[in-house]
C-alpha cells in the first residue's frame, strides 16, 4: 500500500510539474536526467519546492538474548526482513522569509508488526528568516526532531555514516515525544562561526504513548520512570563551535557526515532539562520522589578530505553524554526487534528479548564513530565507492554492574551515491541477567548481522 501510495505521489507531482522546471544533471549529449525532484518557484531558483523519497529495507540475523522466545517458542536465533524506515519529504522556501517543512512515513515494520502498515506525521513545521539571505536568526515551531542534546538527536537520515543513528541521545524516545518528535518552538541560526539552537519543547504526557502494561496510579518502586501526573515543559539549547566550514541551514536537521566535501571541525555544547519528569518512590507507593529530567552532552565532530583528487575523506566524532532521569531508572530497546518474549521474570528485565540493551539509563555514554572514504578506483571504474566504519558506545548506568560496551562494525558500498547504497553491518552487544534490582552482566555475548539497501530520490 505505501509503495502505491508513494508511486502515485511521485507520478502526480512529475505529472504536475515539467521536467524542464526541475534541477537537472547532464549525462551526456542530448540526454538529460533529473537529479531531483525541485520546482523553482523564481528564476534563481531561492524560492523552491522539492519532495524526496527514502527508503531503507533490512535483511537480518541475529543471536538472541538469553531466554529469548518468538510467539511462545524459544528462539536462540532469528532472521527477519523488516522495513527498517520509508519516509516521504516535501518542503521549500515559499518566500525570501517563509520556509515549511513536512516528513511523512513510517519505521520498523518487520513479522511481528501489525499487518497494517500505518504511517504517520514524523514532521511538520514552518520558519520566519527575519533577515533575506541571512542565517542569523531562524524563528520555527511545530511538530519537529529539532533537540538540543547532539547533533544526532536531530539527524539528516541521509547522510549517516553508519548503517543506522544511535539511539541513546533521544531520552524520551517514543515515551513523552513521537519517535523523537515534540511539538516545538525553537530560534537557530549561525553568528559568525557559532551555530545555535534553542528550543521550548511541550512534551506528551507518557499516558498516550501506547505502551504496554503502564502501571497506573503511583509508583511503587524505587526506580525512576516517567511520571504520569503534570506536563512540564522541556527547555533545550545546542551550541556548535565551527573552526572551518559553517555548516549549512536549509533544514534544522544535522549530517552525520559530509563524504569530503567540506572541511568542518566543530566543538558541540548541549543539553535538555525538565522538572518534575519521572518519579519513584522507597517504600511501595506511600512516599512519591519526583525527579527532573537533565542531560547534557559535549564533543569533538571531524570531517575533510583526505585527497581531493582520489575522492578520499575521513570522518570521526566522539561525544561525552551525562544522563540523569532519577534514581536507578533503565530502559531496554531493541531497534525492530525480532522476539516478542519473555515477559518479565525472576531474572530477565521487561523488554530485554531478541536484540534488546540498555540503551537509557541513569548514568553516564561516551559515544565514538569513524569511517574512512576510500579513493574513487578502489573498486574500479562505474563500480561506485566504499566506506568501512566503525562506532563504538560505552555505557556506565546505576542499575549495570560493569560498563555495557556495544560496538557496530560496517561497510557501505555507494552503488549510485546515496541514491543507491548498501550496507553491511556487524554489532556486538553485552547481556545481562536481572539479581535484585541490580544487572548482572553475563560472560557471553551476543551479535547482530544486518545488510541494508538504501534508495533515495
Amino acid at each position: 500500500m505505501i509503495k502505491n501510495a508513494v508511486i502515485a505521489v511521485v507520478s502526480m507531482v512529475t505529472l504536475a510539474f515539467p521536467p524542464h522546471l526541475f534541477a537537472q544533471d547532464s549525462l551526456g549529449a542530448g540526454r538529460k536526467e533529473m537529479e531531483e525532484l525541485r520546482l523553482n518557484l523564481n528564476a534563481d531558483g531561492t524560492h523552491y519546492l522539492k519532495f524526496t523519497v527514502l527508503g531503507q529495507l533490512w535483511f537480518r540475523y541475529n543471536e538472541s538474548n538469553p531466554g529469548t522466545t518468538v510467539l511462545k517458542k524459544p528462539a536462540p536465533h532469528t532472521f527477519d526482513i523488516g522495513i527498517r524506515r520509508i519516509r516521504c519529504q516535501w518542503y521549500g522556501q515559499v518566500t525570501d522569509h517563509a520556509f515549511f517543512y513536512f516528513h511523512f512515513g513510517q519505521d520498523n515494520f518487520n513479522y511481528l508488526s501489525p499487518r497494517k502498515f500505518t504511517p504517520f506525521i514524523q514532521d511538520a513545521l514552518a520558519e520566519y528568516r527575519i533577515k533575506k539571505g541571512s542565517e542569523v536568526l531562524i524563528i520555527g515551531g511545530g511538530l519537529s526532531i529539532i533537540s538540543g542534546l547532539s547533533r544526532f538527536t536531530q539527524p539528516q537520515l541521509l547522510n549517516i555514516l553508519s548503517m543506522d543513528v544511535p539511539i541513546f541521545p533521544f531520552p524520551t524516545f517514543d515515551l513523552t515525544d513521537q519517535f523523537g518528535r515534540k511539538l516545538s518552538a525553537y530560534a537557530r541560526g549561525q553568528l559568525g562561526r557559532l551555530d545555535y539552537r534553542l528550543i521550548l519543547s511541550d512534551p506528551f504526557p507518557i499516558t498516550t504513548a501506547g505502551v504496554a502494561n503502564l502501571p497506573t496510579g503511583n509508583p511503587t518502586t524505587p526506580n525512576s520512570n516517567f511520571a504520569q501526573q503534570g506536563n512540564d515543559p522541556q527547555y533545550q539549547a545546542l551550541l556548535i563551535w565551527n573552526f572551518f566550514d559553517r555548516e549549512p541551514h536549509t533544514t534544522p536537521y544535522l549530517p552525520g557526515t559530509y563524504y569530503g566535501k567540506k572541511k568542518v571541525l566543530n566543538l558541540e555544547v548541549g543539553g535538555l532539562t525538565q522538572k518534575g519528569a519521572t518519579w519513584s518512590s522507597p517504600d511501595g507507593g506511600q512516599t512519591v520522589n519526583v525527579h527532573p529530567l537533565n542531560c547534557w552532552s559535549v564533543a569533538v565532530y571531524y570531517d575533510a578530505p583526505v585527497n581531493k583528487r582520489m575522492g578520499t575523506a575521513l570522518s570521526a566524532y566522539l561525544g561525552y553524554f551525562d544522563t540523569q532521569y532519577g534514581p536507578g531508572y533503565l530502559r531496554y530497546i531493541g531497534v525492530m526487534n525480532p522476539a516478542d518474549g519473555p515477559a518479565a521474570s525472576a531474572t530477565y528485565i521487561a523488554g530485554g528479548q531478541g536484540n534488546a540493551l540498555p540503551m537509557y539509563g541513569t548514568g553516564h555514554v561516551v559515544y565514538s564513530q569513524w569511517g574512512y572514504l576510500l579513493s574513487k578506483g578502489f573498486l574500479g571504474k562505474d563500480n561506485g565507492a566504499l566506506e568501512p566504519y566503525g562506532t563504538i558506545q560505552t555505557a556506565s548506568y546505576d542499575r549495570l554492574d560493569r560498563q555495557m560496551i556495544v560496538f557496530d562494525l560496517g561497510i557501505n558500498w555507494f552503488l549510485s551515491g546515496n541514491k543507491s547504497k548498501l550496507t553491511l553491518d556487524v554489532q556486538n552487544r553485552p547481556t545481562y541477567t536481572l539479581t535484585g534490582n541490580q544487572l548482572i552482566r553475563d560472560a557471553a555475548r551476543k551479535s547482530q548481522y544486518v545488510l541494508q539497501y538504501q534508495f533515495f530520490l
